[in-house]
């Protein structure tokens, strides 16, 4: 009874335990494929009377083959080395170790899954059974043939099988997802076979590989692995903390090809596969624009007021009616001395009719509308639903003083997510004036620049400004003058020109590889 207190015997029992576990999920994954043709108050059985024949198939496989190893009379010579029944015995159950080994290892890496084919058709018990009982033939030779490689004694080779059969009958449920679930854990386990097969193989040809160098070499592996897990675990973790909707969109713009401009710049030569071709920048660019609205403030997205046009009803008949003539938009705000003294929303059309028949705009119907409010607070999906009953009206944005701070049509929304549609009296808000150059307006939004230089720096959730104006002056903590320059993620921001306390444009420009360097 030594053997009881040998720390080798009990190393090779449980590392023999985990792999006839993992060698028998394939069994079980195929006995559960063929109990599902059975009736359901039948499967239970099957499952149960399938893995009972498995113990008792590995069980005598194992009596038998313990028994040919110990025949050691060589039976024939070949290059001065004589061959036994033993050694015959495991130079075949060594390279059949490989053979499935490496079988196994191209499934999974291949991805090649076990699936049921054909209808769904109760089949007669008998029947399944007997397809079971050929299945645990089969199945139970890489197991006999790894218990013989790993440990000596015959009662540890049986007390493993029973152990790991007892296991897969208790928890066959619980270990199908777990090994479906970590896939790592599998590709090991088969590593582990081939180092087995290659031992057997090398006994054969008598060179005799010490157990413990085996035991060694997998506890080190399955150290490392439980490591592997517990990071892996601690990562998803982290993903956890991030909101689910960030996850949703940064997944679905990397399987249509987004990549940052920082992440392309690590390699210039890496060139992206031909498939993410099948999408244009332009689509992945609407798609990132859907996937963050809900995420965005009406600030982000409406006209600023200092864009705004509106009627000021203190001016002269003729000064309203040259504005209207000249302005592009159907409908806009009426006020009286200044903008935050709003009367009502009135269409253009009718405006320019009450001037030309000499009466007061908004006097003759109800041609004023009352406007429709926002506080600037609100998110864009809460917008969206303002516009949907606002029945073509604009919105008025203001902030907790009621002061306007700009106004938001269905355009607005559109532009959010496919880019600019600018205006007849309105230019493109960011310009390309040359590769890598860049000229734009100070009132361009964050988001939509962000897309076009390809970069993350430019929007943070934390940060309360909405344009590159905002985004500078937070970065200058003061009122810049012309030509000075902010770099921030390979690229500069030099001043070209202030208006009015406001910055009005800014050339962007992508420093080149080697002036990175030269910083660097």
């Amino acid at each position: 009874m030594e053997w009881l207190f040998d720390p080798a015997i009990w190393a090779g029992l449980l590392t023999l335990v985990v792999l006839e576990i993992v060698l028998g999920i394939d069994n079980l994954i195929f006995i559960a494929i063929l109990a599902d043709k059975l009736p359901p108050h039948q499967r239970d059985k099957a499952r149960l009377i399938g893995l009972s024949l498995a113990m008792l198939m590995r069980l005598g496989l194992l009596t038998i083959v313990s028994w040919l190893v110990t025949l050691t009379t060589p039976l024939f010579f070949m290059a001065g080395q004589g061959f036994s029944g033993r050694d015959l015995i495991l130079l075949a159950g060594g390279v059949f170790l490989l053979f499935k080994a490496t079988i196994e290892l191209h499934e999974r890496l291949e991805g090649v899954t076990h699936v049921q084919t054909g209808s769904k058709v109760y089949a007669g018990f008998g029947a399944v059974v007997a397809q079971i009982v050929v299945l645990d033939a089969v199945f139970s030779l890489d197991a006999v043939i790894t218990a013989v490689g790993m440990v000596d004694e015959l009662g540890v080779m049986m007390a493993a099988v029973v152990i790991s059969i007892g296991v897969m009958i208790l928890a066959s449920k619980p270990l199908t997802r777990f090994v479906n679930a970590h896939p790592t854990v599998v590709v090991l386990c088969l590593s582990f076979l081939l180092m087995i097969g290659l031992s057997l193989v090398a006994e054969g040809l008598g060179f005799h590989i010490p157990k413990g160098y085996l035991y060694a070499a997998i506890g080190f592996s399955i150290v490392i692995e439980t490591l592997n897990q517990f990071a892996r675990r601690n990562f998803l973790k982290s993903q956890a903390r991030m909101p689910f909707r960030d996850r949703t969109a940064d997944t679905v713009l990397r399987l249509m090809g987004g990549r940052k401009r920082t992440e392309a710049a690590a390699d210039p030569q890496d060139e992206q596969p031909a498939e993410l071709d099948a999408f244009a920048v332009e689509e992945r660019n609407m798609v990132s624009g859907v996937l963050t609205l809900g995420d965005r403030s009406v600030r982000s997205v409406m006209t600023p007021r200092s864009a705004m046009s509106w009627v000021n009803l203190d001016d002269a008949a003729e000064t309203i009616l040259r504005q209207l003539q000249e302005t592009p938009h159907s409908l806009m705000p009426v006020c009286r001395g200044q903008l935050d003294n709003v009367l009502g929303i009135a269409r253009t059309k009718d405006m320019i009719a009450d001037l030309l028949l000499g009466r007061p705009i908004g006097e003759t119907g109800a041609r004023l509308r009352t406007p429709i409010v926002l506080p600037d607070t609100a998110g864009v999906l809460k917008a969206m639903d303002t516009l949907k009953r606002a029945h073509g009206q604009l919105v008025l944005v203001t902030d907790e003083y009621g002061v306007v701070q700009g106004l938001l049509t269905p355009v607005d929304i559109l532009e959010a997510i496919a880019g600019e549609f600018p205006d007849e009296d309105e230019e493109l808000a960011i310009q390309l004036k040359a590769p890598g150059l860049w000229e734009v307006d100070g009132a361009a939004d964050l988001h939509l620049l962000e897309q076009v230089l390809e970069t993350d720096a430019l929007v943070r959730d934390d940060a309360d400004c909405t344009s590159l104006a905002g985004f500078l002056l937070a970065h200058f903590e003061g009122f810049p003058d012309v030509g000075q320059s902010l770099e921030l993620d390979g690229l500069r921001y030099e001043i070209l020109a202030v208006e009015e306390r406001r910055i009005a444009k800014v050339a962007v420009r992508r420093i080149a590889a080697a002036e990175l360097e030269e910083a660097a």
